[in-house]
């Protein structure tokens, strides 16, 4: 698994600096004054500091960007970074500087002199997450693993701060391992082999097996499932973290790879279907995240991994499946599998845990890629606080969501002739009646969202805080929403 990097938060010590081998970090506001700790090094640096400060590549420079001076006279560090931050940087611009910190330093030893900046774990979390690469598949795969040493006023003020940052980047590593994962790799077994390691944290970890699965009436689950030699499971994950209270509910597709079944994908691009777990992979990487940083709510995360293949057993364009609640579908095209996956694990997460509140994450569409790029996932939900709620978490933490319309009027479009429903509802608004068809496996007093995350949990093109490939979207958001409304308190169903 890719590792995080190896933190240390000390107190600022010149001598320590002066003897840093790796890559000193200075934080300048836009004004160029320098710190005690800055002038002092630019002394020794016979004003190298300031002459860099006065040119006008510093004043060019936006805030949060940064400016590189290799082997310093005077110093042992192979280079200085000279970042442009003001003390009231905001937080995304102070993430956004990490990320730069961390695209440009290539040495392995990186010491921050941070001083009093107050937005250290912000800092932090940016280089940490821009500092990804995933490599488990490469032979002679190079090492970047680094050290990462933060210098501050008061190491009791910041440790803590910065120590929750990186338990909730360990989720989000976990989520981009997992979608990253070849589908040869990551199979439905050792994804739930995976997910029971967990337990570790101590997280409450169950895997149901097919024969369960049958007895619990999860048809449309399975029907998914059939035609692949690799068995379908649910895996259930508790966090019990809080009193009393029921928990709130993640629900994860984890389909881990997805030909179409009978209604085949054509082959171009069908190498990137090992991603349409990603659902799952941020259910786990945000329960992950909540127990390493010990969250103080209940949480329950539930997750259905299968594989979508063709063969002589696979379901059928024409079958009819009746559902865990009850429901007949009739599966018009196998290449909408996800949404028979999400049916009965959210029938059975409300069924079993009557939920406070419930959100089901999904690579479920192409469609909202045509509709909101790579830059936003879609929300869909039968409440307004909890997709506030939601949405605004998201913002916080830079990750794009925009919430998207359900209605009745869409409900003409999955009718059929034979069954309760279809499960696709053709071409025209097609994210939105999968939102619809999902809609009708939840309970009228069960607070939704549905997030249609295909353009945002694997992308071609680097992001603000990733790589190319998984993106570890979601996890952020959903243990910030957790964080802000749902830890410490008894909690009641939001409308």
């Amino acid at each position: 698994m890719t590792p995080l990097p190896k933190l240390s938060v000390i107190e600022m010590n010149f001598d320590a600096s002066l003897n840093h081998d790796g890559q000193l970090v200075i934080l300048v506001s836009e004004d160029g004054k320098l710190d005690d700790f800055g002038g002092r090094l630019n002394k020794l640096m016979n004003g190298a500091i300031d002459r860099a400060l006065a040119s006008d590549d510093f004043h060019s420079l936006d805030l949060g960007k940064v400016l590189l001076l290799s082997y310093p006279a005077g110093l042992k560090a192979q280079g200085l970074t000279i970042a442009k931050l003001n003390q009231n940087s905001g937080v995304y611009e102070t993430r956004a500087c990490g990320v730069e910190i961390a695209k440009t330093v290539k040495c392995k030893s990186i010491l921050i002199l941070n001083g009093e900046f107050q937005k250290a774990a912000d800092l932090v979390e940016g280089l940490a997450l821009r500092n990804y690469d995933y490599r488990d598949q490469k032979t002679h795969a190079k090492n970047t693993d680094f050290d990462l040493q933060v210098m501050v006023q008061s190491v009791q003020e910041y440790s803590d701060k910065i120590n929750e940052k990186l338990a909730v980047i360990d989720g989000v590593f976990f989520t981009r391992d997992l979608i990253n994962a070849p589908a040869n790799i990551l199979t439905t077994s050792s994804f739930a082999d995976q997910l029971l390691a967990l337990s570790e944290l101590g997280i409450i970890v169950e895997v149901l097996d097919e024969p369960e699965l049958e007895k619990l009436g999860m048809r449309t689950l399975l029907c998914v499932g059939q035609g692949s030699v690799s068995p379908s499971k649910v895996v259930v994950m508790h966090w019990n973290g809080g009193g009393s209270e029921a928990p709130f509910a993640f629900v994860g597709k984890g389909v881990v790879f997805d030909t179409g079944g009978i209604s085949l994908k054509p082959a171009a691009g069908m190498e990137d279907m090992t991603m349409d777990m990603g659902g799952a992979g941020v259910v786990a990487g945000a329960m992950k995240a909540l127990a390493l940083r010990k969250a103080k709510a209940n949480v329950v995360g539930v997750v259905g991994l299968v594989e979508n293949m063709p063969s002589g057993n696979a379901t059928r364009p024409g079958d009819v499946i009746k559902s865990m609640k009850g429901d007949t579908v009739e599966v018009i095209n196998t290449d909408a599998e996800g949404r028979l996956v999400l049916a009965d694990i959210l029938w059975y997460t409300q069924e079993r845990f009557n939920p406070t509140g419930m959100i089901d994450l999904a690579t479920l569409t192409g469609a909202i890629i045509i509709g909101l790029g790579h830059e936003m996932a879609g929300v869909f939900s039968n409440s307004d606080i909890l997709s506030k709620q939601f949405i605004s978490a998201a913002t916080a933490e830079g990750e794009g969501a925009w919430r998207m319309p359900l209605g009745q009027a869409y409900d003409k479009q999955l009718k059929s002739r034979i069954a309760d429903m279809k499960n696709v509802g053709g071409r025209a608004a097609s994210s939105i009646t999968a939102g619809q068809f999902l809609k009708r496996f939840v309970k009228d007093n069960t607070p939704w969202a549905h997030l249609d995350i295909a353009g945002v949990a694997s992308i071609a093109q680097e992001s603000a805080f990733s790589p190319k490939g998984a993106t570890g979207w979601g996890v952020r958001a959903l243990n910030r929403m957790i964080a802000d409304h749902y830890e410490g308190m008894e909690q009641e169903p939001s409308g």
